[in-house]
């Protein structure tokens, strides 16, 4: 009797399993009844009729790394298909480009399932379809480009791969949202060439920058040297002015200090003696100068001694102008008796003797 009761009871919990099934949220069930496709079981509670309908299984794949870093793809078999974005990650693989040269590409693959019967139905292994289809589609696309173009055009390969996957995957119920080439290596080789060619052109930029900052000093110092040289004659040519006009005032307040000598001279002397005393000074101030020379002997001219005795009464002169501004008559000087008979001996020519030492010695 025991016995019968839980023979009943694992049958009432076999059935409840397979009757009774709790779907989460993002996440669909296909069910076939009798082996043929019945509807999608959503999120939510569904109930199965027991021993005629059934899920319908889908094949996974995951791409993942253990504590020692070592890549693995573990596979396996599940009845929920997940609607959620899906990331499907494998393994680099070589790859010729048109130059002949074998890189290694590692890419990366997110897909979303938008039909889950067709996911189900249309394709035996969906993941391992879009595998195979990126890594065909990525070969033909890096096979027409060059090393140097691969390298640099990351994006156009990911647009052109998306628009191929997207384009193939789309009976199978998939939308491919994104492609990715994670790493692009080339040879060791290639590497070291290109590193050669990266020092090469980092050094030809490195010259090129350091002729420019050169040239560009040396225009900087020429011009520095320019406004110095013009700022210098700007300068000069100021000074020279300022000179010029300094020199024009004080020859001109020279002049008039003399003009006004001459008049305050004029003024003390007696009307026509002025001249006479400017002669004479005049005559004073050349001798000098006229008795450098290396001649002992100098002869003037009858009509200088008068200029010279006129010098002499120039005291006389001014002690009468003197006298005569301050209304004292003063002493008037007799004249020269003449020699006997009245008659004057002719006056020689002026004789000066200068001596020069050296003949003294």
């Amino acid at each position: 009797m025991l016995i019968g009761l839980g023979i009943i009871a694992l049958l009432a919990l076999l059935i409840a399993t397979k009757s009774f099934k709790i779907v989460g949220q993002a996440e669909v069930l296909v069910i076939e009844r009798l082996g043929k496709f019945n509807r999608l079981a959503r999120s939510g509670f569904n109930v199965l009729i027991p021993f005629i309908e059934r899920p319908r299984p889908i094949d996974v794949r995951y791409f993942e790394a253990d504590v020692n870093g070592v890549k693995k793809i573990t596979s396996g078999s599940t009845s929920r298909i997940d609607l959620r974005e899906q990331v499907l990650n494998f393994p680099s693989q070589p790859v010729i480009t048109k130059d002949n040269v074998t890189i290694d590409i590692d890419a990366v693959l997110y897909y979303r399932i938008a039909d889950p019967q067709k996911a189900t139905y249309s394709i035996q292994n969906l993941p391992y379809a879009l595998e195979t289809l990126t890594r065909t589609t990525l070969r033909n696309i890096v096979g027409d480009m060059e090393l140097d173009q691969t390298l640099a055009s990351r994006d156009l390969i990911n647009k052109k791969m998306r628009e191929v996957i997207e384009e193939a995957s789309i009976g199978w119920g998939v939308d491919v949202t994104r492609v990715e080439l994670q790493a692009i290596e080339p040879p060791r080789d290639i590497q070291q060439s290109m590193e050669l060619v990266m020092r090469a052109e980092r050094e030809r930029r490195a010259a090129v920058t350091n002729a420019e900052a050169s040239k560009r000093a040396a225009i900087l110092e020429s011009e520095g040297l320019r406004e110095a040289q013009v700022r210098k004659a700007e300068g000069e040519k100021e000074a020279a002015v300022l000179r010029a006009q300094g020199l024009a005032e004080a020859r001109l307040a020279m002049a008039n200090a003399e003009a006004e000598a001459i008049q305050r001279i004029a003024n003390s002397l007696p009307e026509g003696q002025a001249a006479m005393y400017l002669l004479g000074l005049k005559y004073l101030e050349a001798l000098p100068h006229v008795a450098q020379g290396k001649g002992s002997t100098i002869f003037l001219p009858a009509e200088a001694t008068g200029v010279l005795g006129a010098l002499g009464g120039m005291k006389e002169l001014l002690a009468k102008a003197g006298n005569a501004a301050q209304g004292n008559p003063g002493t008037t000087r007799e004249p020269a008796t003449p020699p006997p008979g009245g008659y004057q001996q002719p006056r020689p020519t002026a004789r000066a003797t200068l001596r020069n030492p050296d003949e003294e010695r």
